[in-house]
Order: structure tokens, then C-alpha cells, then sequence
């Protein structure tokens, strides 16, 4: 990063990419044509791209390209190729989710600053260490953090820390979220999320609706602005203040750069003193979009019904009302599109219709005995032109303006003098064109040479890949996977992992041979009788272990500290980890037991599965994302894979009791219902304070054990959140008999869904 505090703005096309420099961002981050988490942003092209390198550099910007998504193996093998001409252009730095994509960046492009994506669910100083360890030069926050949360990340670990200023919020934890993806096959995690949470829902629980049914967008969070926060977000630690926008128009970006640039400029110049935002910039923010108003999003409040646009989704309503109520509201609205389109004109006249100058300075040094010099400067970068010696005079030597008249001409060139004298003799005269030519060749060099600073060569690990390395990426054939499942089966090859949200069901679990793994998730567990419970599963020969929260933020961190020495001696086995977080608690806490990753910490390569076993992990959890054909790609030999359970959609920070003002701090379940009539399943966390919704449907694949076969998992797990303990015992028998012993399956009761087994996501 060249700038202490960085103004990084959003570019989903070129025009937004011109209108972010013009206004005054430090830096931009953009899309390629693959692997970015906008997949339908008007992105950019290779030569486009390369094009706008170029041109941020030219104007003082670095420019951040995002491989923010989550690759699979075929694509990992052409992420060389692709980022190759954007590396030698001299790209600044790259944004990433995947981890099998961190490792290879840092292999073959070392010298490639790695910005750690948002979507990595960056939640506090031991996930950001770890990052820094493996070669991250900055982290992007998740944005629930609060302030406090991201000063102590700021205080205990030297890393750039990136943190979002202005835009639309996610109601779910970036790189939580399945919404889009199970019930569309449209996958965030791919950069195509079909924006499920915009839409309609209605809460209901008991029986009755608990929502109301003006208030409908229920998953849909206002846009945060967070103008009048800057100074307390920069001395929290962020050099980095990014605004969110890759889908909106260039006149947003250019509107919402040039605020936020002013402010932080005097910020930077008078500190706290006198700040304070004027009420027509805040108006200005509103016009260029808004959602039923701003919010400040988590810095200052950990949820609350006051981040949610309940009544509109969108920067305007749409649709027309009646009655004298409907027809003043019509009016409104026809007055604030017309605010709105005068300020994008005015924005498009004074941000895309002219072309930023660059503030140069100049010194034309005279001689009639040695060359003529012209030396011209930019941010630091001179560049200096030799022409022929001036001329004795032959009658009136030229005036001083009549020299420095034509060099000061820049034209169309991206330049204009703020700074121009004359050096040496004086009574002297020189050919214009000779001006002109020295004028027109500096400038040019100039223009090359600040577009072309930061170029690389070639990386010279690059060029050692063996074609071995490059072949494509063996799949086993029906005939032989299917082997290999029968012969799995006769072996009873496959370990059985159950995890229980409650303990009713325990005592029936203990009684199945099959059954080698149980696991109980930590939301509920009392931690005081979980020696008890080890005991009885250990009596019964099987391992016991304890599934950490989704979300480890500070409060989560301080309950366990508190009962860490009760956790290491009650007999737990194994943990199933869910977050970077926790993987650094338990490092930091000496807490050495076998980590089994659940499927949120993605694997979705081949080289993202080496990266974690060479960080000591027992086992992953095979994506859910993955269909089984892509599964058998990557290899599963040591993974566990999930064939029953209601997958969980979302952890959201935001809580939908909070949300319809009935906290009461008690877990009960809400049932989300869609306009197709699914219901949800939502629980709320209270011991953590958070919420996660489930899939309306369970994952079942007692139907497709040759499929399962195929893939070949080391382990099968059956997750149980919501059922009963008839609903469990009976359903657990099921999968013993066929993925133990062999038998056809039965019928799965009621309705349930195969997830991505067949179709996968793009």
C-alpha cells in the first residue's frame, strides 16, 4: 500500500474505475473475467484490465483485483495463466477467499501483495495472525465487527487492516451464506448470490405470523454510512476504508468517493477537531442510494431492528399507491427520482465528462553551448528531455513568455502544470516547433513511465510448472469408483459421526455399534457434565467430542478462557472447528486436541485440502457446494462428507426476535416462510447471540449410496438439530443398514433435498 490511509473504491466497469480516480480514490478494486465475487458486474477483460492498471497508476491509484471466490480444481489449474498478464502489468494486490488460492499466489506469484476477502469471516486477532502468518499482507473484516473488536485486532497483530465505510450490508456473515446457493444453485460463494434476503418473508412461530405485513423485507439491512464515523474507524486502526459498490452506476461511485474524500482530508489535516459532516453532503449520500436511510451498521451496536429496512428492499419504493396518503407518497418519490437524476448528471458532467489532470512541475533549463533540458515531474517520477542549444539572437531575443507558452500547452494529455520556470541564459531563441517536439516527447515519456511503474517480469516460478503439474487432473471411472464404494461396504470401511444439538437421544445413539464419532454442539452444552458424557461414550467405544460455535467473536473467546481448564479435562476427543478464530484459540490455549474443519472452512480444491493437512488438521468436511463428479476431482480419502441434516443457510449477527422487538433472551425456533410457502427453520443463539436459519428441507442421501460410494469419504456424518429422539434413532438405524450393512434404502420420510449431490453450482 503506497498511502498511510487509503480511500479504496468500487470499479465494475470502466467508466466506474474513471469515475473513482476522478473523484479522488487511492485505490480501486475490480473483477476479471473469472473468480470474482461480482460474476455479473460489467467486468473487466484481459486487455481492459491491463488497460487499467495502467490507468490508476498513471493517476496515483493502486488497483486490487478480486479472485474472491471459491475455485475448483480445473479452474485452480488456470489461475496462473490468468493472472500472469495482470502480475507483469504491475498489479498492485489481490483479493482472495480460498485458501487453496492464498497458497498458490504465494508459491508462483510471492511478490503479490494477498489481501484476505471479508468472505474469509475475519473475526478477531488469532484469525488475523494466522492469516499474516501464511503470507497475507492485509485482512478485510468481517462486518459485524464493532470497533473495539477491530482495535484489539489493530493493537495485537502488524497487518493491513481493510474495513467497510459505505454500502449495502449482508444479512448473513460474508462467506456464511448458502441462501442463494440451495435454493437456486446461484452460489455467493461463487459471485453469483441471486440476493435471496431483498425478498418478501413473514416469521412465524406457534402456530400464528409474528411479523407484521407492512414490514416484510425482514432479511434486508439498510445500507450503512458511515460518514460521521471516520475519525473513530481510522484511530480504531483501518488504513484501508472501503466502499462496497461493484454493481452500482459510476455516477454512485464518483458521488460517494468525493464525499468521503473531502471529509477524510480534513480528518487527516485537523484530526477530531471541527469535524463534523455537513447535513447537504449526508442528503447527497441519501440521494445516490439508500434504503429506507443509512445505518452505521455493527460498529456501534451488535444487531438491532434499527439496521433493517423492513418496508424497502430497494433505493426507491417502485410502486404506486392510492388514497391521499398513497398520492403524497407518489409525490415524494417523483421528487426524490428527480433530486436523484439531477445529481447523477451533475455528478457524470463533473466526474466522467472530464478527464483528470494530473498536477505536474516543469524546469527548461537554456543553453546556447550545451543541450537544451527540459525536466519535467510528477509524484516523484522526473523524466528529462535534451533538445538542441538555443540560438544567439539575431535581432530581439525571445521574451520569457514565448517560451514557456508553448511547453505549458498540455492539451489532451493527462497533465497540467501547476509549477513551470526557466533556468540559464536568457537572451536566447529557440524554434517553436522545437518547444512543441521537447513539450510532446516529455510528456509522452512521463505518461509511459507512471503507467508502467510496478511492472514484473515474469514469475520465475511460474515458468518451472512441469506439464505434470498442468495435465488435467485424474478421475476414476465409473467402473472402478463403483468398486471401490462395494469394497468400502464390505470392509464396513466407513466411520459414523452423529452430532447432537440435544442429549435426549444420546443414551439410543450409544446403543449402535456402527456409530464410532458423537459430537455435541456447544450452543447448548453444559459444559460442567460433559465428563459424564465422555465416560458413557467411551464405555460404549466410541469418540466424543464438542462442535465450537459458528461465530468466535470477544465474548465468545472470554466464555471459553473462563472454562478452559473444566473443557481440557473432560474427555473430549476431538473438536469440530467452524472458523479461523477458534483454530487460534486453541493453538493459543495449548488446547492440543484433533480439529476435524466443518465445511464453512472451505475445501474446494485439491491444494486448499494440503494447505490445511500441512497445518496438522485431522480432518475436513467435504464441501457442500461441490457436486459428486467435481467431489471425486478433488479427492475425499480424508474427508468426512455430510449425508443427513438440515443444512444450515445463514449465521447472521442480526436477530429476527430483536428484530420484532420480542428478545427475551431464551433459544426458541422461528420459522421463516417465503413466498412459496417454505418455511425455515431460525434458531437464536443466545449464549453466543447470533442466529442461524436452516434449510426448509433436510439433506438426505440414504438414497444414493452408490454415489456416496463413488466419492468415497473417510466418514459419514448425520446432523441432527431439529428432530426428536424417535425422528433420530429411527433415522440413524436407516443409514446404518445401507452405508454399514449393505441394504436398500428405505423411505426418507416427508420432504428432503439431495443439495448439490447432482446438480452443483457454477
Amino acid at each position: 500500500m503506497r498511502h498511510t490511509t487509503e480511500l479504496l473504491a468500487p470499479a465494475g466497469s470502466y467508466d466506474s474505475l474513471k469515475a473513482a480516480v476522478g473523484a479522488g480514490a487511492d485505490a480501486v478494486y475490480l473483477g476479471g473475467a473469472r473468480f470474482g465475487a461480482r460474476a455479473y458486474a460489467d467486468n473487466f477483460g484481459e486487455k481492459e484490465l491491463c488497460e487499467a492498471i495502467g490507468y490508476a497508476h498513471l493517476h496515483g491509484c493502486d488497483l486490487y483485483l478480486t479472485v474472491n471466490t471459491l475455485l475448483k480444481d480445473r479452474e485452480l489449474e488456470e489461475l496462473g495463466v490468468y493472472l500472469r498478464p495482470y502480475y507483469e502489468s504491475g498489479l498492485d494486490g489481490v483479493i482472495v477467499q480460498d485458501f487453496g488460492v492464498l497458497s498458490y499466489i504465494r508459491e508462483y506469484f510471492p511478490d503479490l501483495p494477498i489481501h484476505a476477502s471479508t468472505q474469509m469471516t475475519i473475526l478477531g486477532p488469532g484469525g488475523a495472525a494466522f492469516l499474516k502468518e501464511q503470507g497475507a499482507a492485509r485482512i478485510v473484516t468481517a462486518r459485524e465487527l464493532s470497533l473495539e473488536e477491530i482495535r484489539e485486532i489493530g493493537a495485537l497483530v502488524d497487518i493491513e487492516i481493510e474495513s467497510f465505510i459505505h454500502g449495502a450490508l449482508c444479512y448473513c456473515y460474508s462467506g456464511q451464506c448458502l441462501l442463494s446457493s440451495m435454493l437456486g444453485g446461484r452460489s455467493g460463494n461463487r459471485g453469483r448470490c441471486a440476493q435471496p434476503c431483498r425478498l418478501p418473508y413473514q416469521v412465524k412461530a406457534e402456530g400464528s405470523v409474528k411479523s407484521r405485513q407492512e414490514e416484510a423485507y425482514l432479511l434486508s439491512p439498510k445500507d450503512m454510512c458511515t460518514i460521521e464515523l471516520l475519525p473513530e474507524i481510522l484511530e480504531a486502526g483501518v488504513c484501508s476504508l472501503k466502499i462496497e459498490g461493484r454493481m452500482k452506476r459510476p455516477e454512485y461511485t464518483a458521488g460517494v468517493v468525493a464525499i468521503y474524500r473531502k471529509y477524510l482530508d480534513y480528518y487527516l489535516e485537523h484530526g477530531k477537531e471541527g469535524y463534523q459532516v455537513s447535513g447537504e453532503d449526508l442528503g447527497k449520500l441519501r440521494r445516490l442510494y439508500n434504503r429506507g436511510g443509512f445505518s452505521r451498521g455493527y460498529y456501534q451496536v451488535r444487531n438491532g431492528r434499527e439496521l433493517m429496512s423492513l418496508t424497502r428492499p430497494g433505493h426507491f419504493e417502485g410502486s404506486s399507491q392510492k388514497g391521499k396518503q398513497g398520492s403524497q407518497k407518489n409525490r415524494q418519490e417523483l421528487r426524490e427520482k428527480q433530486a436523484y437524476e439531477e445529481l447523477l448528471t451533475e455528478l457524470r458532467r463533473q466526474y466522467l465528462d472530464t478527464e483528470k489532470k494530473e498536477k505536474i512541475k516543469g524546469s527548461f533549463r537554456i543553453s546556447t553551448e550545451f543541450s537544451t533540458e527540459f525536466l519535467v515531474t510528477c509524484r516523484g517520477t522526473g523524466i528529462t528531455v535534451l533538445g538542441e542549444p538555443a540560438q544567439v539572437p539575431k535581432n530581439q531575443p525571445m521574451e520569457p513568455e514565448a517560451i514557456l507558452r508553448p511547453l505549458r500547452k498540455t492539451g489532451d494529455t493527462p497533465f497540467i502544470f501547476e509549477e513551470l520556470r526557466l533556468e540559464g541564459e536568457q537572451k536566447v531563441f529557440l524554434p517553436v516547433r522545437q518547444l512543441n517536439s521537447m513539450r510532446r516527447e516529455a510528456l509522452d515519456k512521463l505518461e509511459a513511465e507512471l503507467r508502467t511503474k510496478g511492472r514484473r517480469e515474469k514469475p520465475e516460478k511460474l515458468l518451472e510448472l512441469t506439464e505434470a503439474e498442468k495435465s488435467p487432473l485424474p478421475i476414476c471411472s465409473d467402473t472402478e469408483s463403483g468398486h471401490m464404494g462395494k469394497m468400502q461396504k464390505k470392509r464396513n470401511a466407513y466411520a459414523i459421526h452423529v452430532q447432537l444439538e440435544q442429549l435426549d437421544a444420546l443414551s439410543a445413539v450409544l446403543e449402535i455399534p456402527e456409530v464410532t464419532r458423537v459430537s455435541l454442539f456447544a450452543s447448548q452444552a453444559d459444559f460442567a457434565g460433559l465428563k459424564v458424557y465422555a465416560d458413557a461414550c467411551h464405555k460404549a467405544g466410541k469418540s466424543w467430542g464438542l462442535v465450537l460455535p459458528a461465530i468466535f467473536r470477544t465474548d465468545e473467546r472470554h466464555y471459553f478462557e473462563k472454562r478452559l481448564e473444566q473443557l481440557k479435562s473432560s474427555g473430549l476427543d476431538f473438536l469440530v472447528v467452524k472458523n479461523l478464530e477458534e483454530l487460534a484459540f486453541l493453538k493459543e490455549s495449548d488446547w492440543n486436541l484433533p480439529v476435524i474443519l466443518d465445511h464453512n472452512l472451505y475445501t474446494f480444491n485439491q491444494r486448499a485440502r494440503s494447505f490445511w493437512r500441512e497445518q496438522g488438521i485431522l480432518m475436513d468436511t467435504l464441501p457442500l457446494e461441490l457436486n459428486e463428479k467435481e467431489l471425486r476431482v478433488r479427492g475425499c480419502e480424508d474427508s468426512e462428507m455430510v449425508v443427513y441434516g438440515y443444512l444450515p443457510l445463514m449465521v447472521t449477527a442480526n436477530c429476527l426476535h430483536k428484530t420484532l422487538g420480542s428478545c427475551r433472551k431464551q433459544q426458541e425456533i422461528f420459522r421463516l416462510s417465503d413466498r412459496y410457502k417454505k418455511e425455515f427453520p431460525v434458531v437464536n443463539e443466545c449464549r453466543w447471540c447470533y442466529n442461524v436459519i436452516y434449510n426448509c428441507e433436510p439433506l438426505s442421501l440414504l438414497g444414493n449410496a452408490r454415489e456416496v460410494g463413488r466419492i468415497s469419504p473417510k466418514s459419514l456424518r448425520l446432523s441432527f438439530i431439529l428432530e426428536d429422539r424417535h425422528q433420530i434413532q429411527r433415522i440413524l438405524r436407516q443409514y446404518v443398514e445401507v452405508f454399514c450393512h449393505n441394504k436398500e434404502a428405505g423411505t426418507m420420510e416427508g420432504a428432503f433435498t439431495r443439495g448439490h449431490l447432482k446438480r452443483g453450482v457454477e
